[in-house]
């Protein structure tokens, strides 16, 4: 799905680099400056913005750089985990309550929305909500009014709300788990970030900010990047992003020893490994054949629950409805590859 949106030139700010190293954004590949270039022209329209992109990618970043660049800047930003809400609290965590709500409401309470008064919330893992969360999060972004539970008057919010998801939203509709009209309220500015794989020259220029910085932070010198090190950072497929890289980064500057950052081949599959490049087989019998097949299809079921699970951060039941399986049988299939699973 695509949105078009007009953006008056005259109205954007001129952000300078250091502004956006300050927000962790960094990159000069063609892809990054159009993402920067369209963050900038989203920050100055007031609406409800959708952010999309794989794990890892900075959607919150993004977010972030929405408000700041923005004229709410000087308001709060409130960020909301959506995946970590639970179905019977959500109206509560969004429009908070009265007192005397329920057992244990012994003094009322601002929800999410009250605290982002004049501000931006930011929705992530908006894919997470189930049905009745998005009837309520609909409701309000209808008319940008709400009630407290078990309060009796309606309260308006004047709140921009920013969500992101890693899933596909319209297969999501197409599979009936999440609403259409939900979507239609959420995408009025769309902004799709790009992966690390297709920020070409990016991977290696965010090691040196990073390096940089945890040489600061752990009081450290500063380490260079060995020639295979830089051949690496270019080649590698990166599924899990900037998340990823710094990840690893962080643990080879604390590891190593000596002046030089050095990674190799045995750090990750390369890119056209990565993509699912056949792997030679030699001296292929008959009973082999059997053998490879099996291999080769239990190494596909694990890539592809490697991936789901990454993409939905973890979460059995999203996994589940995403890919259409049954959840006991996905939560089989898990148990059988050894992979772990952060949600029940």
């Amino acid at each position: 799905m695509e949105t078009t949106a007009k953006f008056a030139d005259s109205n954007l700010q001129v952000v300078r680099a250091e502004d956006l190293a300050r927000l962790n954004l960094i990159g000069e590949s063609p892809a990054f400056k159009e993402s920067i270039n369209l963050i900038q022209r989203i920050a100055c329209c007031d609406a409800t913005t959708l952010i999309q992109g794989e794990t890892g990618t900075g959607k919150e970043l993004a977010a972030r750089a929405i408000h700041y660049l923005g004229n709410r800047r000087t308001s709060p930003f409130i960020p909301v985990n959506c995946g970590a809400i639970p179905e019977t609290l959500v109206e509560n965590e969004l429009f908070g309550h009265a007192k005397g709500a329920f057992t244990d409401a012994r003094e009322a309470r601002a929800g999410v929305i009250a605290q982002a008064n004049g501000g931006t919330l930011f929705l992530d893992e908006i894919e997470a909500m189930g049905m009745r969360a998005q009837v309520a999060l609909l409701r309000f972004l209808q008319d940008r009014e709400y009630r407290p539970v078990g309060g009796t008057l309606v309260r308006d919010a004047d709140v921009r709300v920013v969500a992101a998801s890693n899933a596909d939203l319209d297969a999501l509709c197409q599979k009936g788990v999440f609403r259409h009209d939900l979507l239609y309220r959420l995408n009025v500015l769309a902004l799709r970030l790009p992966p690390l794989r297709e920020r070409e020259g990016d991977a290696v220029l965010l090691t040196r900010s990073f390096l940089q910085r945890l040489s600061k932070q752990y009081q450290k010198p500063i380490r260079a990047l060995h020639p295979e090190t830089v051949a690496f950072l270019r080649t590698y497929h990166w599924p899990g992003n900037v998340r990823e890289l710094e990840n690893l980064i962080q643990r080879e500057f604390l590891l190593s020893d000596g002046p030089l950052i050095h990674l190799g081949a045995t750090a990750g599959p390369s890119r056209s490994e990565a993509a699912g490049g056949p792997p030679a087989i030699k001296q292929l019998t008959a009973t082999a054949f059997k053998q490879a097949k099996a291999r080769a299809i239990a190494e596909f079921e694990r890539a592809y629950i490697v991936e789901l699970l990454a993409r939905t951060d973890g979460n059995i039941s999203l996994a589940a409805r995403v890919s259409g399986k049954e959840r006991s049988r996905l939560g089989k299939m898990v148990k059988k590859y050894g992979l772990r699973r952060e949600s029940p």
